[in-house]
């Protein structure tokens, strides 16, 4: 049975959630479409600028994502602690980024006198607007409806472009999202669409990958001209157009802290276990785990062997029915998993057997 999303969304368990929207029938969000001849590619752009727009409105972060051909994923992070120390003028201003507020804040903003009734309902308007700033249906949807509209007009069409409501599970702890990230990061290569990290266009490693080489390459004495934007309203004039692929602001890794300001690994840690997932994972290996496991594993007791078939192509997944991996509410470690499932009044959680096999150990000190 269908749950309502305040039942699998729940920022005082965890802040992470891997979210996935699929395009219904045969809609293509970019690539190649074999049936018709048109190549859609200039939609992966789309996506990447309306992801932009939204970091500079929302309290929410992007850890992780991959730009598929129908469907995307995202791993977020909603920063509430955030949302809360922005004034009433700081919400308004990033409220009005993509919506038009009622005309009672529009003359509180002016200056206007107001009396007390019309500023106490003017904190109730600001009020509700911050808990949409860090609630991640709204970014959704403020993501997805954009698309859907462009997509459409293109298309010369009418109707659902999105598969329903988005998919979202719970991250509830370090071991959860960094498996999350990996298999995120490492969709392109899954799917045969790139042979390494850094070729899989428009995917959150490439950015971080790219970003590393630019912080090494010597800086040049002009001033770096930035890249042009997409005229977002016409989408016919994208088709043509070329350029490098656009970025998205992405949360930073601050290492091995006890920190809420970004994510809590090592960013080359991280680009290491990627590389050296995406390798044992290409069609043209046999798939066998080789020596010289990447060390953030052990650290966060995650067993190697599992974690491969967790970010192997499902044909690879499904030949044990044990490991056939479905989209669970929720992934975590056994005892957080538990302890979840107490708190949101359920008696589990499916893929409990999963999380025993992928997070047998505990961390190491």
């Amino acid at each position: 049975m269908t749950r309502a999303r305040r039942e699998l969304i729940s920022l005082t368990d965890t802040p992470y959630y891997h979210c996935i929207a699929r395009c219904v029938r045969r809609a293509f969000l970019c690539g190649a479409d074999r049936h018709s001849g048109d190549d859609f590619s200039h939609r992966r752009a789309w996506v990447v600028d309306r992801m932009q727009t939204l970091s500079s409105m929302f309290a929410i972060d992007i850890c992780s994502y991959a730009i598929m051909s129908n469907h995307y994923h995202l791993v977020l992070k909603a920063d509430a602690k955030r949302a809360r120390s922005w004034s009433m003028d700081e919400v308004i201003d990033r409220w009005n980024i993509l919506f038009i507020g009622p005309d009672l804040v529009k003359r509180y903003q002016s200056g206007t006198l107001l009396d007390q009734a019309e500023l106490n309902k003017v904190t109730e308007i600001v009020n509700e607007w911050r808990k949409r700033l860090v609630d991640v249906s709204w970014y959704m949807r403020a993501l997805n409806e954009h698309i859907a509209r462009l997509a459409n007009a293109e298309d010369n069409c009418t109707g659902r472009f999105w598969e329903g409501r988005f998919k979202s599970q719970a991250l509830l702890d370090e071991q959860a999202l960094l498996t999350c990230m990996a298999y995120v990061d490492l969709n392109p290569i899954r799917a045969q669409m790139a042979g390494t990290p850094e070729s899989s266009d428009f995917t959150s490693v490439q950015q971080r990958i790219m970003q590393v080489k630019d912080d090494f390459k010597p800086k040049p004495s002009t001033q770096k001209i930035p890249l042009p934007r997409y005229p977002l309203t016409n989408p016919a004039e994208l088709a043509n157009t070329s350029r490098a692929a656009p970025t998205s602001p992405l949360l930073d890794f601050i290492g091995w802290v006890d920190s809420s300001a970004g994510i809590p690994f090592r960013l080359d840690d991280y680009l290491e276990l990627v590389d050296w997932s995406g390798r044992i994972i290409r069609a043209d290996k046999s798939g066998a785990i080789p020596t010289g496991t990447p060390s953030i594993l052990s650290r966060l007791g995650v067993d190697d062997g599992e974690f491969l078939k967790h970010v192997s192509p499902k044909t690879t997944r499904q030949t044990d029915s044990r490991n056939a991996t479905g989209f669970y509410t929720a992934i975590g470690t056994p005892a957080r998993l538990k302890k979840t499932a107490a708190q949101w009044a359920r008696k589990f959680f499916k893929g409990f057997n999963k999380a025993q096999r992928l997070f047998p150990a505990k961390p190491a000190t």
